[in-house]
């Protein structure tokens, strides 16, 4: 078991499963094609609304039970079927939505040194934010945590293979955006 700085505690992977990961099924999944292995990771962010923290809300997006009603943001996105694997909140606490062997819908369209589709091979982490606000310690600590379990997991995700949402999708995504440190990212990966 890996103990961080915030007390927060984690197990590994178990069949898909972050064992200490607060589930919340997703029905916006479904099976990667036959033969795909899992072999990119990547990183976005997400906020909702948008630049506020702790609401909850992101939870019921990936659930497909957002009140598209409670915020005029939100009427833009009600008609949206998307999720994450996993989200970490500002806390570090880590929410899982989707099986790491199944496919979640976090990429859209999307291409990854000329294979598209990378929804096929990757797995997608959100962080709660936005690009220009900065990440927490927490977050940093738990992203670096799991991703040394994952890499564990999965061995064809090798260190160049870890991207942002904007790698993959240049010219329709931005994050994790500017504030997200990349060097202290890579730096907590070899350290921990």
């Amino acid at each position: 078991m890996i103990s961080n700085d915030h007390g927060l505690k984690y197990d590994g992977i178990k069949d898909g499963f972050l064992t200490t990961a607060t589930q919340c099924p997703s029905p916006n999944a479904n099976q990667r094609p036959s033969g795909k292995l899992v072999s990119l990771l990547v990183i976005h962010n997400i906020s909702l609304p948008p630049g506020e923290f702790g609401t909850g809300c992101v939870q019921k997006f990936f659930t497909n039970q957002l009140d598209s009603s409670s915020h005029p943001y939100f009427l833009t996105i009600s008609e949206l079927k998307v999720s994450a694997h996993v989200f970490i909140e500002r806390t570090g606490n880590i929410i899982q939505f989707v099986p790491f062997d199944a496919r979640a819908w976090h990429a859209g369209a999307s291409s990854f040194r000329g294979v598209a589709n990378c929804n096929d091979y990757s797995i997608g982490i959100e962080l709660e934010g936005c690009d220009d606000i900065e990440y927490t310690d927490a977050q940093y600590e738990a992203l670096a945590s799991l991703t040394r379990q994952i890499v564990a997991a999965y061995p064809d995700i090798t260190p160049d293979r870890i991207v942002g949402h904007n790698q993959i999708a240049p010219e329709r995504k931005t994050d994790p955006g500017e504030a997200f440190d990349w060097l202290r990212f890579h730096q907590l990966l070899a350290t921990n």
